[in-house]
């Protein structure tokens, strides 16, 4: 028997191939220009101290936007911002909220709950005035907040909310699995929809109940996403909350007790599509001073022209946030919250690309954009898409980086956006002559196809996916990816130790990045341009072309 298990063959897993034999000379060559110094170095300077967080129109923003120009040009792009230069300037519009008298709720009997934020609650202005004030505005339990006539769903079944306060649940409803994805998140479970909904209602104010699942991640990351100065496009009218709110669990729970109500039974009543809105008896009384100020941000936009007459101009666009949190209070004692993962990665995986992209004389154009302030609602790439360089319809596809694998080699992809649009049989080809496996979202809970700049891209039609780390990590038993991906989100995202340190292993980022330079070559040179899948949700706001 000993001998028999001597004998044994081993069971001898392989590992992924960075760059395959099958790939063809000129792919290769492209992706040999991506390598672990130029990730780490370009990581390394846009996270440094010196860049304090890179916050919107921040001295640290200016010199993250500068970076990327001059790398830009030593690599060869040609300039595509405005007037003939490297940045698409457009005006922010911050908000720095001061809360001087705090949410007050109050029953019919006279009694009353105190809010504190920003310990059990947040309020943001949402209004570009000086001051923001609720007077006793009734509160409205509302469940999801929902209408989606495609999904036979509404929660708001006529009711008149103009002039209230809002009591809304994060997420989606997910118990049924033909509706709103099942476990996975719309639009409709993100934050913006929930204030954006409200406001076409015409409701004073909203507050959305944290839950650490409903919102995939915890109370920390909601304090720290809304503190200090909150940026926005420069209103042009279109309808807003006053006051834009979060508020722990527990203080959901006193508020909806506040009301003889309680919560548990309220969010069971809401999972049904029979719902109706539950006035809960209560006031809601609080006001706060508004700095605000206009100030100014930029895209960094590079071109690597096309090199076929009849293709050049079209583009193929690769995106990443250049911008950060900026300096902040922090309970870690470090106030700067650098960004490393998020995402100074990306942006270097976005250089690295453009390098790589360079040498191989794509047929159509590639657009790199180094977007602002996403970390303020997308804002960046929200210009962008309503000003782009060349009509949405010859936009053939974005491939977004929001982070990069920072823990090692993995045998699959994870596609934020698989099953969407035939970009998927593009990246599952490359990465098959990698030995690698595409897999979708491995937490679909999160919603993040909703949360990164790819979403406005999708929004004027455009095929657009997200690249993130997978999860099968080479040598590591099953779940281990998981468990770091998950830490990182409970302790790092949005914290001052999101910061690039010696345990960070680049090899799997080069395997990606690698993957998406190849990826970025094959749609510029594809003969058809890319389309959404039939009946996606994007699919009828693809234009065509001429």
């Amino acid at each position: 028997m000993i001998a028999l298990l001597l004998l044994a063959p081993a069971v001898v897993v392989a590992a992924p191939v960075s760059i395959p034999a099958r790939w063809t000379p000129r792919e290769r060559a492209a992706a040999t220009a991506v390598t672990v110094e130029a990730l780490t170095a370009r990581t390394r300077f846009l996270a440094d101290d010196l860049l304090e967080g890179r916050a919107p129109a921040s001295r640290g923003d200016e010199l993250a936007m500068r970076y990327v120009a001059g790398e830009y040009e030593r690599l060869g792009l040609r300039p595509a911002g405005d007037a003939g230069g490297w940045l698409q300037r457009f005006e922010i519009v911050g908000m720095r909220g001061q809360v001087t008298a705090p949410p007050t709720l109050r029953a019919p009997d006279g009694r009353t709950l105190v809010l504190h934020p920003p310990e059990d609650a947040i309020v943001a202005p949402g209004v570009q005035q000086p001051a923001v004030a609720l007077e006793r505005a009734e509160v409205v339990f509302v469940g999801y907040g929902i209408t989606a006539p495609e999904q036979r769903w509404d929660d708001w079944k006529g009711a008149d909310v103009r002039g209230k306060v809002l009591l809304v649940m994060n997420n989606d409803p997910e118990a049924d699995p033909a509706r709103f994805g099942g476990k996975a998140r719309l639009y409709y479970g993100r934050w913006s929809y929930k204030y954006e909904e409200a406001a076409r209602r015409g409701a004073a104010g909203v507050i959305i109940i944290h839950t650490t699942p409903s919102a995939a991640y915890p109370w920390q990351v909601v304090q720290t996403s809304w503190d200090g100065e909150q940026f926005e496009l420069p209103s042009t009218g279109e309808p807003t909350v006053k006051a834009k709110m979060w508020a722990t669990e527990e203080a959901a729970r006193k508020i909806a007790a506040l009301g003889g109500q309680d919560l548990d039974a309220l969010r069971a009543r809401a999972e049904r599509d029979d719902f109706r809105p539950v006035p809960l008896g209560v006031t809601l009384s609080l006001a706060m001073r508004v700095q605000t100020r206009r100030l100014e941000t930029a895209n960094v936009l590079g071109v690597v022209p096309g090199s076929d007459p009849k293709l050049a101009d079209e583009m193929v666009v690769v995106s990443a946030h250049h911008d950060h949190l900026g300096v902040r209070t922090s309970k870690e004692g470090d106030a700067i919250y650098n960004g490393a993962l998020d995402n100074a990665s990306g942006v270097a995986a976005l250089l690295s690309i453009a390098d790589g992209v360079a040498r191989g004389k794509p047929k159509r154009s590639v657009l790199f954009a180094a977007v602002a302030a996403e970390e303020s609602g997308l804002l960046g790439s929200q210009y962008l898409c309503a000003h782009p360089p060349v009509p949405p319809a010859r936009i053939a596809a974005d491939l977004n980086f929001d982070g990069l694998d920072i823990w090692g080699r993995t045998r699959d992809v994870t596609l934020i956006g698989l099953g969407k649009s035939s970009l998927d049989d593009v990246v599952r080809a490359a990465a098959a002559q990698q030995g690698r496996e595409v897999k979708p979202d491995a937490f679909p809970e999160r919603g993040m196809f909703y949360r990164s700049d790819q979403f406005n891209f999708a929004r004027i039609g455009v095929p657009s996916v997200y690249a993130s780390s997978g999860t099968d990590f080479v040598g590591r038993p099953a779940g281990w990816g998981r468990e770091r991906i998950d830490e990182y989100v409970r302790v790092r995202y949005h914290q001052p130790s999101d910061q690039i340190d010696a345990s960070w292993d680049w090899s799997g980022a080069l395997d990606d990045v690698r993957l998406l330079t190849v990826v970025a070559l094959r749609l510029a040179d594809a003969a058809a341009m890319p389309r959404w899948n039939k009946g996606d949700e994007f699919e009828a706001a693809r234009p065509r072309l001429p």
